[in-house]
């Protein structure tokens, strides 16, 4: 992540082409994400992990041997494939296993802190990764095949808790996914309020990762500071994920959902406003947001899911969030081309501010009738 774009650009792509095949990415995830988290309800949460993990290794394999645009795609097709059998699992297992062992109070605590861990262990990557990349950009690469694969060997050891198995789960699958989607979207208002809330947040923060990288280059930052910064970034992640219980238990619901929405959006508008330095403190504010919000919605979530549709359910999410990822990215890529990077910022700001708060308003309404 330090240097993808600087990678990209080595290897003759432009912005466009690196939102178009991420805007890719995220359609094969789409279409695989709710029928791969149907599997891990029915085979799995663990069988799914492992798939998961093998098809990410032969992505980073497949990018550390490749140098234009038709092979960058087939990484990322093979990467959109693993994440869709990881996400929405993950959630699930963790979710069931602490429900297993009477403890699913305590989710919100733990999976913020597993979310810190993983941005410590992102932030020092970054670091790593932008001193490797003065070896040559594709170096960081060969280091992550390795990752990958040790990855694919913890999915093994992972251990599978006793959840409520799907009725006729493997002889009526999608008669079944019908059903859960159409709990999850119709029957369960208040599940979808939050569903589509949580996909708008989860849109932002990735579209905004990817106008990172391109935001330093215009403000002629040298490439080994990118990943320094962007270790400062993950850490601004990391810490408030670690103490999100302590915020959602400190902070009223539906002020925590206004003040998310309003932090994100002005994140945006204020980093294409300012076009310098200073920018890069307003992204401090964007991460921390997002440390906060990741952890907090996923337990809103939780606790309107059936244990048994939990993984389908979570992959609705992903689903929706890669549907909105990838329909607006190409033209927010196109718009920084044609334009600037500052107009492809503020109208990114605008989208999401026009979602967030249209579903926001219906999210509201729901918690004043379950109150």
């Amino acid at each position: 992540m330090p240097i993808i774009w600087l990678f990209y650009e080595e290897n003759g792509l432009t912005i466009t082409d690196l939102f178009v095949i991420q805007a890719i990415y995220s359609v094969t995830i789409a279409l695989i994400e709710i029928p791969s988290g149907y599997v891990a309800d029915v085979l799995g949460r663990k069988n799914s992990m492992v798939i998961g993990t093998f098809f990410g290794f032969l992505g980073i394999l497949t990018y550390s041997i490749s140098y234009g645009f038709d092979g960058f795609l087939l990484a990322a097709l093979c990467l959109g494939v693993g994440q869709s059998f990881i996400s929405g699992s993950d959630t699930a297992l963790m979710y069931d296993s602490l429900v297993e062992l009477n403890r699913s109070d305590d989710f919100i605590k733990l999976e913020g802190r597993t979310i810190s861990m993983g941005n410590l262990a992102e932030a020092l990557a970054f670091v790593i990764g932008g001193f490797l990349a003065e070896i040559s950009l594709r170096t960081p690469f060969y280091y992550q095949v390795g990752i990958a694969l040790i990855g694919f060997g913890v999915a093994l050891l992972l251990v599978e808790p006793k959840v409520h198995r799907i009725k006729d789960g493997r002889s009526k699958p999608w008669k079944n996914i019908k059903r859960i989607i159409h709990y999850a979207m119709i029957e369960s208002k208040i599940l979808r309020a939050y569903i589509l809330y949580s996909s708008v947040f989860g849109a932002a923060t990735l579209t905004m990762a990817w106008f990172v990288q391109p935001y330093f280059m215009s403000l002629n930052i040298e490439v080994v500071y990118f990943g320094l910064i962007g270790a400062g970034l993950n850490l601004a992640v990391a810490i408030p994920s670690f103490y999100a219980h302590e915020i959602e238990r400190r902070i009223n619901t539906k002020t925590l959902l206004i003040l998310l929405l309003v932090l994100i959006t002005t994140c945006y508008f204020t980093v294409a406003y300012t076009g310098n330095l200073w920018g890069i403190l307003v992204l401090l504010v964007f991460y921390i947001t997002r440390g906060v919000a990741t952890p907090v919605l996923r337990d809103y979530m939780n606790r309107h899911i059936p244990s048994n549709m939990r993984a389908t359910v979570m992959s609705i999410r992903s689903f929706i969030i890669r549907v909105l990822f990838a329909s607006t990215s190409p033209i927010f890529g196109y718009m920084a081309d044609l334009y600037s990077l500052q107009y492809a910022l503020y109208l990114s700001g605008a989208v999401f501010l026009f979602f967030g708060l249209t579903v926001l308003i219906v999210l509201l309404r729901q918690e004043n009738v379950r109150a």
